[in-house]
C-alpha cells in the first residue's frame, strides 16, 4: 500500500515576543518561576500590527511551495484549521489562496479549499481529511496543503493571558512522503464538553480546572481505542510521543497517565513495585473515592522515580522545546510539538528512519485523538531547511507598553491604529478593508 503523510512542513511565528519571566511576571508582581516551571514557558509570540491568521498561514504555505518547487497546480485541495477566525461564512483558506496567486502565474480555481473547526484538534482532523482525499484517489496525483493558524488571544487579566501565542504550521500532504508516514489506524476519545468556548465571542471562557480533567480523561480513552486497533503500547515502542501543548506543564500530567498506562502489566511495573509497590485496581477497593486516593499516591510516587524520569527526558521533554518559546498557537501546537521533537533528534544526530512517533492531539468541547507516524528517509533534509531558531531570535522583544498596545490592535472590539513594530520583508500583510468589510492583503517583497 502507498504511503501517504507529510512530505514538507513550515512554520511562520509572530513577529513580536513576549518574555514571561523577564516582563509579564514583574507586571503582575508575581514570581517568574511561576511561569518558566509552573506553567513551562518562556516567552510568547504575537502578530503585528499587520499579521493575523492569513498572513501567518499564507506565508507558512508560500515558504514551503517555494522550497519544494510547486506551483498551484501540484495543490488539489487546501484546507485551513483554526478557531481564530473572522467570518462565519468565508473560509480562511480562500484568504490564503487569494494571497498566493499575487505570487503565482497559475491560480488555485480547481483546488477544493475548506475551513475545520473544532478547538484545537483541527489541524489533525484536517491532516485527517487530506489523507482520506489521497486515500480515496481523489487527488489526481495531486497534493493537500493543511494550514494550521491561529491567534491565541485571551482577555486581559484573565488565567489564561499568559499561554497566549500566534503562529501558523503549513504542512505538505503527499503520496511517499519525505517526512512521516500517518498511521492507518487511529484511537478517538470524545465527549460533549463545556471546558473551553468561544459563543460568539473573540475571548474564549475557560473553565481551567476543568479544562486540565478533560484533557486527560479524552487522551487516555483515545490512547485505549487506539490499543483496540493497533495493539497494546509500550514505552519503548516510541521514540517521541509530541502531544498537544496549550502549555507544557499540562503535557507534564498528560505523560505521567500515559507512562502509567503503557507500563501496566509490564516487566517495567514489575521493576518499579520494589520502589513503590504495584499500580492500583479498582477491584482491591471498595469505593471509587478509595481507588482515587490510591491512584494519586501512586502517581506522585511514580513521578519521583528515576525510570520514569529517564523516559520523560528522552521521549516528552524535546517535544515542549519551541513551545516553551512562543506558546500556544492552539490548531498548531501539536504540530509544532512534532517539529520540535524532530529536530531535537537531528541536533542529536539520532538515526529516525523507521522510527515511530505517537501524536495525541486535542480539542477542547471535547475530542482526542492518537495515531502513530513513521519516520522516513527524506526527514533530514525536512528538518534542515527549516529556519525557526532564526524566526525566534529575530523577534522584536515587546515593552509591556507594546504589549498593551498590540493586545489592543488584535482585539475585535477596539478600533484602535498601531505602528507596526517590525518591517515586513518578503511576505503577505494585512492591507485594509475592502467595501463590504472583507480584509485585503498584499505581498511586500
Amino acid at each position: 500500500m502507498t504511503a501517504v503523510g507529510i512530505d514538507a512542513i513550515e512554520i511562520w511565528t509572530g513577529n513580536l515576543k513576549l518574555d514571561l519571566p523577564g516582563t509579564f511576571a514583574p507586571e503582575k508582581g508575581e514570581d517568574p518561576e511561576k511561569y518558566t516551571k509552573g506553567l513551562g514557558l518562556n516567552a510568547s509570540s504575537f502578530p503585528d500590527s499587520y499579521e493575523d491568521i492569513v498572513t501567518m498561514g499564507a506565508n507558512a504555505a508560500h515558504r514551503l511551495m517555494e522550497r519544494k518547487g510547486l506551483e498551484p497546480d501540484d495543490i488539489g485541495r487546501i484546507d485551513v484549521a483554526t478557531e481564530s477566525a473572522f467570518d462565519n461564512s468565508k473560509p480562511v483558506s480562500t484568504y490564503v489562496a487569494g494571497c498566493l496567486e499575487q505570487v503565482y502565474e497559475e491560480d488555485f480555481h480547481h483546488a477544493n479549499k475548506g475551513e475545520r473547526k473544532f478547538a484545537c484538534i483541527a489541524g489533525t482532523q484536517s491532516l485527517d481529511d487530506a489523507y482520506n482525499w489521497i486515500r480515496a484517489g481523489r487527488n489526481r496525483g495531486r497534493s493537500a496543503l493543511v494550514i494550521a493558524t491561529d491567534t491565541a488571544l485571551y482577555a486581559r487579566g484573565d488565567d489564561g493571558e499568559a499561554t497566549q501565542g500566534a503562529g501558523a504550521v503549513a504542512m505538505l500532504i503527499s503520496e511517499e512522503p519525505n517526512l512521516v508516514e500517518l498511521s492507518t489506524e487511529q484511537g478517538y476519545g470524545s465527549a460533549d464538553e463545556t471546558d473551553f468556548l468561544k459563543p460568539n465571542q473573540q475571548f474564549p471562557s475557560v473553565d481551567g480546572k476543568r479544562s486540565v480533567q478533560v484533557y486527560l480523561a479524552r487522551m487516555r480513552e483515545a490512547l485505549e481505542d487506539y490499543e483496540s486497533v493497533a495493539g497494546e503500547v509500550h514505552e519503548e515502542d516510541f521514540a517521541y510521543a509530541p502531544f498537544h501543548t496549550p502549555f507544557p506543564g499540562m503535557v507534564r500530567k498528560a505523560a505521567l497517565l500515559a507512562f502509567r498506562h503503557v507500563t501496566r502489566n509490564t516487566e517495567v511495573e514489575d521493576e518499579l513495585a520494589e520502589e513503590i509497590g504495584r499500580q492500583p485496581r479498582p477491584e482491591a477497593f471498595d469505593s471509587d473515592d478509595e481507588y482515587r486516593d490510591a491512584l494519586l499516591e501512586y502517581m506522585d510516587a511514580l513521578k519521583d522515580t528515576d525510570r520514569y524520569a529517564e523516559w520523560y527526558d528522552a521521549t516528552i521533554d524535546p517535544t515542549l522545546t519551541i513551545s516553551r518559546e512562543v506558546g500556544n498557537w492552539y490548531t498548531g501546537s501539536v504540530h509544532v510539538a512534532r517539529v520540535s521533537a524532530l529536530k531535537h533528534a537531528l541536533e542529536n544526530d539520532r538515526e529516525m528512519v523507521g522510527e515511530k512517533l505517537l501524536v495525541g492531539s486535542y480539542g477542547s468541547g471535547a475530542q482526542a485523538e492518537i495515531h502513530a507516524e513513521t519516520v522516513r528517509d527524506g526527514w533530514i533534509e525536512e528538518l534542515e531547511a527549516l529556519n525557526v531558531d532564526d524566526q525566534l531570535a529575530d523577534r522584536y522583544e515587546m515593552t509591556w507598553d507594546d504589549y498593551e498596545e498590540i493586545h489592543d490592535a488584535h482585539n475585535h472590539e477596539m478600533d484602535v491604529d498601531v505602528e507596526e513594530f517590525t518591517t515586513p520583508d518578503e511576505e503577505f500583510v494585512f492591507d485594509g478593508w475592502g467595501r463590504m468589510g472583507e480584509r485585503k492583503y498584499r505581498y511586500v517583497e
